[in-house]
């Protein structure tokens, strides 16, 4: 397989690459890694009990209809100052600054 491809580079170690890993460290499993290098006390002390994955069409039509609950609400932001006085160096150093942005 071309190790420049996409999805060699984006999918994850393989198996042969991960026990070559876990042999450079000194630990027999990934289990045992994670052992030896989270702290017990920020570990959960049981699994996560996450939903069913999900494939890309049902997350698609999911995620339309969270969309369609957004609602579009017109900005005031701006309005009211009007004919007030901006001092240069505020003007300069904080509204047209770059490094702000």
């Amino acid at each position: 397989m071309d190790n420049q491809s996409f999805s060699y580079r984006h999918i994850g170690p393989k198996e042969d690459d991960v026990r070559e890993m876990l042999e450079a460290v000194g630990v027999s499993s990934l289990d045992e890694l994670i052992q030896q290098t989270v702290p017990d006390s920020i570990r959960l002390p049981e699994g996560l009990h996450l939903p069913e994955a999900l494939t890309e069409h049902a997350f698609l039509e999911h995620i339309r209809e969270l969309a369609d609950e957004n609602q579009l609400f017109k900005t005031y932001i701006g309005q009211g100052y009007h004919g007030t006085i901006l001092p240069g160096p505020i003007q300069r150093n904080i509204l047209e600054n770059p490094g702000w942005y």
